[in-house]
């Protein structure tokens, strides 16, 4: 099969496909996955292929899905989950926290969580409270969880396919904004980046922005917003959230002397906080200003009308570089 152009969507689509094709004991389970295909319609023509036992509809009772998938699990199947919306998640938060990521360490790693919780991430599609959530930095902390956030369709089908093969539990939080963004995927080549290793997206000199999943068309745009002003800013996606790269994060500020973080979550407590403080650590003789950080507000997320002005945007991000730059 050659390079396909494909939205984000459709390439995870196509990453769970090729997974079930690959191996009988992949399964899905989620709310309205099957006949429906999902609420943004991911697992569109899954059910259809592989029946009601293997793409499973289930009640609206989240704690009740993982806690389903951890018996699946012990049983030697391979479940692929899904949180309709990332505001769900929280029902389950016990199960995950204190069953899927202890459970290998609980029996002395007699017992794997080859489990795959797929959760929609982030803001900017306009809807009510629950809907638009980042809750990366409540489960990050957690031992024996891996977490991922792919920003483009080539990292989301390749992810998708890679968290599956892990024997360890992994979160892939999916930028739902960006769903119907489309990029060239090739299914047929592995990239050689490891899913856990940031990737420098764009070099630069002055210094680094680092974003992950749906931030990451902004870092771009105010990269090259940056660059009409002769400042060259080097971009990273960190693609990995557990484990974080720090070694690829801190090669760059080692090089460009200053470090700007941006993410939708509220900057209190966010998982910029934890990065700016090993960058901190790591690179402090090679700091040319503090870690900066631009992210939501401490606040619930607004109504749909508001969200523009919680959301980090362009004015934002390019105000950090300049506090960044004055330094």
């Amino acid at each position: 099969m050659s390079s396909t152009n494909l939205p984000i969507a459709k390439a995870i689509t196509a990453g769970l496909r090729d997974a079930m094709r690959a191996d009988e004991r992949v399964m899905m389970m989620g709310e309205d996955i099957g006949i429906l295909g999902g609420v943004f319609r991911v697992t569109d023509g899954l059910h259809a292929e592989f029946g009601s036992q293997r793409v499973v509809d289930t009640p609206l009772a989240e704690a009740g899905i993982v806690g389903t998938a951890v018996g699946l699990a012990v049983r030697g199947y391979r479940p692929v989950l899904e949180i309709q919306f990332d505001g769900f998640v929280y029902p389950a938060f016990n199960q995950i926290t204190t069953q899927v990521a202890k459970m290998h360490n609980r029996t002395l790693g007699q017992v794997k969580m080859p489990i795959v919780i797929r959760i929609p991430h982030g803001g900017g599609i306009g809807a009510v409270e629950h809907h638009s959530e980042s809750p990366e930095a409540l489960f990050a902390p957690t031992a024996g969880l891996r977490i991922l956030a792919p920003a483009n369709a080539q990292d989301a089908y390749w992810m998708t396919r890679q968290a599956i093969e892990c024997e360890d539990p992994v979160i892939m939080l999916e930028p739902k904004r960006r769903y119907w963004v489309k990029g060239d995927v090739d299914p047929d080549h592995r990239p050689e980046l490891t899913p856990w290793q940031a990737a420098v997206v764009r070099p630069g000199t002055d210094a680094t922005l680092l974003a992950w999943g749906p931030s990451m068309p902004l870092a771009l745009e105010s990269a090259q917003a940056a660059a009409e002003d002769g400042i060259e800013l080097e971009v990273i996606d960190a693609r990995s959230l557990s484990p974080i790269d720090v070694p690829t994060i801190a090669a760059s500020v080692k090089r460009t002397g200053r470090l700007l973080i941006v993410h939708e979550a509220p900057v209190l407590g966010g998982l910029g906080g934890e990065i700016a403080a090993r960058i901190s650590e790591e690179c402090f003789y090679h700091l040319e200003a503090p870690v900066l950080r631009v992210g939501g507000y401490h606040l619930p997320y607004p109504p749909a009308r508001m969200e523009h002005a919680f959301l980090p945007d362009l004015d934002r991000v390019l105000d950090g570089v300049d506090r960044l730059l004055e330094h």
